[in-house]
């Protein structure tokens, strides 16, 4: 895993999101004017014996590609690990950076594209440059049970891998067996979603705790 783990943080296959993350890294956000970014691929995060796979989309450029862990430092991370720790999947319901602590049990955390792409919309084909690491990362989690997709895009992306079709219409709720793995959609927890109310905490923990339930 730390092979793979490195393989990602090196990649430079995808030419404008290399440019975006380099160039966010440089101009950086007012209020982390004084912190060195990241600004490379993400690697995944969590426990290598995970029975869930938490799927997102791509690292925020001001999150994952400034602290260089995924979901790490922004808003859809904080309420991603709140919900996680009260599933009992994480030890802490904060995750600001790479050393505060946050240990993940019986769960992995990953996206389907591994670099923050302009306006937070990757291209296909930037998604299938990607798709080995997808690959790779379900490969080596042998005890994997649910994948958990937060929103369509991640959705498409392990319904794909996991050999799914037809694939069942994308909804915050939607569950679908691929084989052995249990796939559990949920709205993405980006502001778009929680500052408009499409996704509650209620909801948030819903999936998550169904997924625990699922993992035994």
């Amino acid at each position: 895993m730390q092979r793979l783990c490195d393989d990602i943080s090196s990649c430079r296959a995808c030419p404008r999101l290399v440019e975006w993350r380099e160039r966010m890294a440089v101009e950086k956000r007012a209020s982390f004017r004084d912190e060195e970014y990241w600004g490379r691929a993400v690697p995944g995060f969590g426990d290598p014996d995970a029975s869930v796979y938490v799927l997102g989309l791509a690292p925020a450029a001001h999150g994952a590609n400034r602290t260089g862990r995924m979901f790490t430092g922004d808003r859809s991370g904080d309420w991603l690990y709140r919900a996680m720790h009260r599933a009992g999947f994480a030890n802490q319901p904060t995750s600001t950076d790479r050393n505060d602590g946050l240990r993940l049990s019986g769960a992995w955390v990953g996206a389907a594209v591994r670099c923050a792409p302009p306006d937070n919309k990757p291209t296909n084909d930037e998604r299938d440059e990607c798709r080995p690491f997808l690959r790779r990362e379900l490969d080596m989690l042998g005890r994997l049970k649910v994948v958990v997709c937060l929103g369509n895009f991640a959705y498409a992306a392990a319904a794909r891998e996991l050999g799914l079709r037809p694939r069942p219409k994308f909804g915050h709720g939607v569950e679908v067996r691929a084989g052995d793995v249990t796939v559990i959609c949920s709205f993405h927890p980006s502001q778009q979603n929680t500052f408009t109310g499409k996704l509650t905490e209620p909801m948030l923990d819903a999936v998550f705790s169904r997924a625990r339930a699922l993992a035994g």
